[in-house]
């Protein structure tokens, strides 16, 4: 009965119908969404102009306050003009506010103003007084104006930091509004999607019914249950279909492995099911990277492979596998959490590399484990790889074995204040003296550790080794702050923060001494767990970095939310710092922002005086780098620290 209700023409007519009114509903809501995506960005553009004017008169105030610096320190000759230049400055912007703000901002710009003015009369009467040669009189009315200046710096401020928190509640209003406009498509989408399905029901005959199910079993013996796409048996039968055209054509053929970085803790922190979410979005965005008659498959577990038939050059299969690195290798939004996601991709190419499948499949999985340790991104089958595979495999073992003879050591690097010159600490960079390759830089052995279980001992390795450092410094005299590099992985533990008290406890040393470096990716991995961790760790009075910031994904969210004490600018920023003008505004944005949040910053990558020069000039706090010293063992940086008298020094334990 419900079969034949559902092949007649009136349920046909109807599902057509009332899938054609849903349609017309999903384009009104689009062109009413439009229609308020543009009037949020006409709100969000008058405000951010609105505090653009609010932040020049801050620095513009700070100018006439420097120029007045300058003026009593110079002398009225050499001092006057650069004073008299800059006096009034202020005063377009302000006059731009009252005449275009709002009611609030017009208010606050009228009574800034008046301020203003009465500062701009003191300057006037300094330099009068100068001119006069009355110094008593330019001592008098500098204190004056000092004091005008103070309430102006504060009143700027606060002006910018209301329209920034004004900003921030509209786009937390815009954000409400789209997710009422989102729940209503997708009830409208799901409704279409119904009668879609409906429609499809009534055109389907009875009589194809035993053909769809035999296609369907075919599908699934070839194709991936969880994400849709070839599984490996399919890929294998592709291989060789496209290795016998490109001979009979005279053409390559490449193949791409892609094996994820962490997927592990995503499911282990997570649970499985964000782990199927994950697989599923990452095969969308490899389908939507290639070409029609290309395919994706999913080999098992974190694996995948693209066949990608008629390249034209080893190098273009090489142009190709960094594209697709990049098409994969964006944050994605698993049930509420934001997951870094990025990956090692291997390539081969046929006939350059391997002439048969089994070769291809082979030469591929080398270069994806190549990529992988290297921490490369992506890497090109190389036949010497494949030599060392044997002893690459090995090391792990190795490295298991190091880290319980005491094999590991550290190296270290200052850092440097840019103002006074003075040492303000250490960056403990860990090594791998081994027996038989020599000292090993932590490119060779970190991927290993944390593609393992081994990054948690070496973490707790590396860190009791630096605090047991530490220590010895401060018996010779010396208290040297102490900064450590911790993994994704500890921010995950929940019994991270125990074993560093008993650390800090058991080389009596204080916890404000430590600070522990992180990474954006480790915060956005679990950003409710890491937050955990965090606050527990600042309850202990340790000091938390955030590293290599500028290359990640990190939010203005967690920037305030987390319990951070310093701020450290990626190193790919200051060495092209004074080549770049983009760099340099970004270093200067940063610097802004993270001195706003009260966060302390450090410059890395410091290769030469020009660039600490200007970062001096920029404001910025510490600076690091080979211009101040090389990552040297303990002993050296002792000779370092002992040659520069103006090191903090501690009693003698």
């Amino acid at each position: 009965m419900l079969g034949r209700t559902l092949r007649s023409r009136a349920m046909a007519r109807l599902a057509v119908v009332g899938l054609t009114i849903g349609l017309v509903a999903l384009t009104a809501l689009a062109l009413y969404g439009a229609s308020s995506t543009a009037r949020a960005t006409t709100r969000v553009r008058e405000v951010g102009q609105i505090s653009d004017h609010w932040g020049q008169v801050f620095l513009t105030v700070n100018v006439e306050s420097e120029a007045l610096n300058d003026y009593l320190r110079a002398g009225t000759e050499i001092g006057r003009q650069p004073l008299v230049s800059a006096l009034g400055s202020a005063e377009p912007d302000l006059q731009w506010l009252e005449n275009h703000g709002p009611t609030e901002d017009r208010q606050q710009a009228v009574l800034m103003a008046q301020t203003y003015h009465g500062y701009t009369d003191s300057l006037w009467a300094v330099i009068d007084a100068g001119n006069r040669g009355d110094q008593a009189d330019v001592k008098a009315q500098a204190a004056q104006a000092s004091l005008g200046v103070g309430s102006l710096i504060r009143q700027a401020v606060s002006n910018v930091v209301r329209k920034r928190l004004e900003m921030t509640q509209y786009l937390a209003e815009v954000d409400a509004h789209n997710q009422r406009l989102k729940l209503t498509a997708t009830v409208i989408f799901a409704v279409d999607f119904l009668l879609l399905a409906l429609c499809g029901v009534v055109l389907l005959s009875h009589q194809r019914r035993i053909e769809r199910q035999a296609k369907q079993s075919r599908h699934q013996a070839l194709h991936d249950a969880l994400t849709g796409i070839a599984n490996r048996v399919l890929l294998v039968d592709r291989i060789e279909q496209a290795l016998n055209a490109a001979e009979r054509h005279g053409e390559h053929v490449a193949l791409l492995l892609l094996d994820l970085n962490r997927f592990k803790e995503i499911n282990d922190t997570l649970g499985h099911h964000a782990g199927d979410v994950l697989l599923k979005e990452v095969a969308r965005r490899l389908n939507g990277a290639v070409r029609g008659y290309d395919t994706v498959a999913r080999l098992g577990g974190d694996e995948f492979a693209v066949l990608l038939p008629r390249v034209n050059s080893v190098e273009h299969a090489r142009e190709i596998s960094e594209r697709m690195l990049k098409a994969v290798q964006r944050p994605v939004n698993v049930n509420g959490t934001i997951v870094d996601v990025s990956g090692s991709i291997g390539t081969a190419v046929f006939p350059a590399h391997s002439s048969t499948s089994t070769e291809l499949l082979q030469h591929a999985d080398i270069a994806m484990y190549t990529a992988k340790r290297g921490r490369l991104g992506t890497a090109m089958y190389d036949p010497s790889a494949d030599q060392h595979s044997t002893a690459q495999l090995s090391l792990l073992g190795e490295l298991r074995h190091a880290i319980a003879a005491g094999e590991l050591v550290l190296h270290y690097q200052p850092k440097v204040s840019t103002g006074s010159g003075r040492p303000l600490g250490v960056e403990a960079l860990v090594r791998w003296q081994h027996p038989t390759r020599g000292l090993l830089p932590p490119g060779e052995f970190i991927p290993l550790a944390e593609d393992s279980d081994l990054i948690q001992p070496l973490t707790d390795v590396v860190l009791a080794e630096a605090l047991r450092q530490h220590g010895a410094w401060r018996s010779a005299g010396m208290l040297v702050p102490i900064s450590v590099n911790i993994a994704t992985r500890s921010l995950l533990d929940t019994e991270f923060p125990d074993r560093v008290s008993r650390l800090l406890s058991r080389n009596a040393v204080a916890p404000d001494q430590l600070t522990l470096e992180i990474t954006e990716s480790a915060v956005i991995t679990d950003p409710i767990a890491a937050a955990d961790v965090l606050s527990r760790l600042r309850g202990l009075g340790v000091r938390l970095s955030i590293d290599d910031f500028g290359t990640g994904y990190s939010s203005m969210t967690y920037l305030q939310s987390m319990p951070l004490s310093e701020l450290k600018i990626d190193r790919r920023f200051i060495t092209a710092l004074e080549s770049s003008h983009g760099n340099e505004a970004i270093v200067r944005a940063i610097l802004q922002m993270a001195h706003a949040l009260e966060l302390e910053v450090v410059a890395e990558g410091v290769e030469d005086e020009s660039t600490w020069a200007a970062l001096e000039a920029m404001g910025c706090d510490v600076a690091q780098g080979y211009y101040l010293c090389r990552p040297v063992p303990a002993a050296e940086l002792t000779s370092w620290l002992a040659a520069r008298a103006d090191l903090v020094h501690a009693e003698p334990a």
